[in-house]
């Protein structure tokens, strides 16, 4: 096999591995994506990935952390969320992926919930708040999923154009 061809099939698994990294919270999601096309671009010589796509698909990536803290701490913040319920959000998350695809959903909403009654709210407030930190973690999903999906157009563009 041609290193080359090496170059590229591992660029693909970059960015395969980071889409699911933009569901999956234990992956830097679009990162991942971003180096997989950076070295695709690498492999090609940088004849079809020249400079202005990689610094645009760099920004966009850029863009995506900002929207995963953003969206997460809006919904967090406007329900009065603690910092326990933050912490219990991401735990949730993460005992979420043992359970398949509903316990991706339940695990963040459990978590901040668990995190607002231990920080001793009523359990009215305490679901309210996760309730408002799983959406900001679901809207921060779909927009970081929208990003990725602009930076596989944007690189398809430039590379069959």
């Amino acid at each position: 096999m041609e290193l080359q061809s090496l170059y590229y099939a591992l660029a693909v698994i970059l960015v395969l591995v980071g889409i699911a990294g933009v569901i999956l919270p234990a992956l830097p999601g679009l990162p991942l994506v971003f180096a997989g096309m950076l070295l695709a671009a690498w492999a090609g010589g940088f004849q079809q990935i020249g400079w202005v796509t990689l610094v645009i698909l760099g920004l966009l990536t850029l863009l995506s952390i900002g929207v995963d803290f953003f969206a997460t701490m809006v919904g967090a913040k406007r329900v009065g969320a603690s910092r326990k319920a933050l912490l219990g959000a991401v735990l949730g998350t993460f005992a979420g992926l043992f359970f398949g695809p509903i316990g991706l959903f339940v695990g963040p909403f459990v978590g901040a919930l668990l995190g607002e009654l231990w920080h001793g709210r009523e359990i009215g407030q305490a679901a309210k708040v996760g309730l408002g930190t799983w959406l900001g973690i679901l809207l921060g999903t779909v927009l970081k999923l929208g990003l990725a999906f602009a930076m596989l157009g944007l690189f398809a563009f430039a590379w069959f154009v």
